[in-house]
């Protein structure tokens, strides 16, 4: 049965193909969390699943963060080679390599020791492919991989590199780039790449988290995360709906939304009440210890704590001095910080940080992995293990820190199919929920290998990118004769 499977599978492969580039294809799992950004798959993922069992199969692909998005027969993402950044087309169907192209890049980004220059997920609208590498730009090609534009950006000025994922809205796509200075969002003509609209954010410090489309009562609202500010735009032109503020300092995970509330989590570290990280006045700080009397602070002259450890956050600029300026703003994120899961209503005009509010929670938070709205729920994920569920209209807890027996960090977002919710570890180690009002762990599964990129489903068959291969998991039954 598995050999007729795959058979049939390859033979409609094989049918796709002749049409490659002449025909528009339906994106399946469109871009980084699928369809809408909403990390839920039509159809059902597989259970019992595993190393040798019920693989489709695995193929080497390099080192990378970035999930792989899907359009009929093509999976697409990228990858970071031999000091070089790939775009890579793969038959879905059985992981064959169809093409790559590399990135006219010159010089690659600096990253976080577990991140990649290969971090943002691809987009595909079906006829074309679309990809961010921080250390170049924007880049569309074709199916058949022939470049069709290209958008080059300055290389983000963080010492973690870029990770936001380009999103498809329409005509547009849509890159924020925020950094420790010249933040900005704009949205591109998807067809030529021209510039659209483009908002600068200069209150804005780095973010690493992939905006949102929000469409409710016939509106469709651009969200995007950021340091101590969570903002909405106004998807046809750029300009600013509304604002909510005490978020945490830098942004990791991305929104979801019911048709009726929004759902943003942000933690980072020294936004908690009683865990608060704080900074010396100035003026006293710097008479104590500017010792060459520059008016500046290097690294060596400052005392050893959290504050010193985040000299290159607290030096904009990367200049290798603290300025007043620079140490001032930075003293007033940590103030301003707050670490929570929010539910926000609809509609809203300006600040709206007290009037629509609906509900939030303070534990348990994620750190890097999305939450996920799904059957009239809210779920997350807190590095360790420990998955919450909330009913999304209330905020009560359905359960809270429960622990998956799965400990780690969760870097991979949560993704939802009939009825089940995925958790997957860094370490490779997949929790799949009931999606239910109580914990009920349906089964577990260990990769044994190294996970941080979102899984994604279609057709029922789970697509996990590991450290540095790309695995296909379905399980077979019998057809209905």
């Amino acid at each position: 049965m598995r050999t007729f499977f795959i058979l049939s599978l390859l033979s409609l492969s094989a049918s796709a193909f002749s049409t490659i580039a002449t025909h528009a294809i339906d994106p399946l799992w469109p871009q980084f969390r699928g369809t809408g950004s909403r990390a839920t798959a039509l159809g059902s993922g597989p259970l019992v699943f595993g190393k040798n069992t019920n693989q489709l199969w695995r193929v080497e692909v390099g080192p990378g963060n970035s999930s792989p998005c899907i359009s009929g027969g093509f999976m697409f993402l990228t990858t970071h080679q031999s000091n070089r950044l790939w775009t890579v087309c793969l038959n879905r169907l059985d992981g064959k390599e169809i093409w790559r192209v590399a990135a006219p890049t010159e010089k690659l980004e600096p990253t976080h020791s577990l991140g990649s220059p290969a971090t943002a997920s691809p987009a595909t609208d079906g006829e074309r492919v679309y990809v961010y590498f921080g250390s170049f730009g924007l880049l569309a090609y074709d199916l058949k991989g022939h470049e069709l534009w290209r958008k080059p950006i300055p290389p983000p000025v963080v010492e973690f590199g870029a990770s936001a994922s380009p999103i498809i809205a329409g005509k547009m796509l849509v890159q924020v780039c925020d950094q420790d200075t010249g933040s900005f969002v704009f949205a591109l003509n998807k067809l030529n790449g021209e510039t659209i609209w483009r908002r600068e954010r200069p209150e804005f410090r780095r973010s690493f988290a992939t905006p949102y489309v929000w469409t409710h009562n016939g509106t469709e609202e651009l969200i995007v995360p950021g340091s101590i500010w969570l903002k909405s735009y106004n998807l046809s032109d750029g300009t600013e709906r509304w604002s909510f503020s005490g978020t945490s300092r830098v942004a990791c995970s991305s929104p979801t939304a019911s048709e009726f509330m929004l759902f943003s989590a942000s933690w980072n570290v020294g936004g908690d009440e009683g865990a608060r990280i704080t900074m010396p006045n100035w003026e006293e700080y710097i008479k104590a210890h500017d010792l060459n009397l520059d008016g500046r602070l290097t690294l060596s002259e400052m005392d050893p704590g959290p504050v010193r450890e985040r000299f290159t956050q607290v030096d904009l600029d990367k200049d290798g001095f603290v300025t007043a300026g620079e140490w001032k703003n930075m003293a007033e994120m940590f103030l301003k910080a707050g670490n929570a899961l929010v539910a926000l209503r609809p509609d809203g005009n300006g600040d709206i940080t007290s009037t629509h509010l609906a509900w939030k929670s303070t534990r348990s938070l994620p750190y890097v992995a999305s939450p996920i709205y799904y059957s009239n729920q809210v779920y997350t994920v807190k590095n360790g293990g420990l998955a919450s569920a909330y009913n999304s209209t209330t905020g009560n807890a359905l359960f809270q820190d429960e622990r998956l027996n799965a400990p780690g960090d969760y870097f991979a977002s949560p993704i939802a199919a009939d009825g089940r919710i995925y958790f997957i570890s860094d370490r490779g180690r997949i929790t799949v929920l009931a999606a239910e009002s109580k914990m009920r762990i349906l089964g577990q599964i260990d990769l044994q290998e190294t996970v941080h990129a979102t899984p994604c489903i279609v057709e029922n068959t789970i697509y996990i990118r590991g450290e540095t291969h790309l695995s296909a998991f379905r399980e077979y039954s019998a057809p209905n004769l």
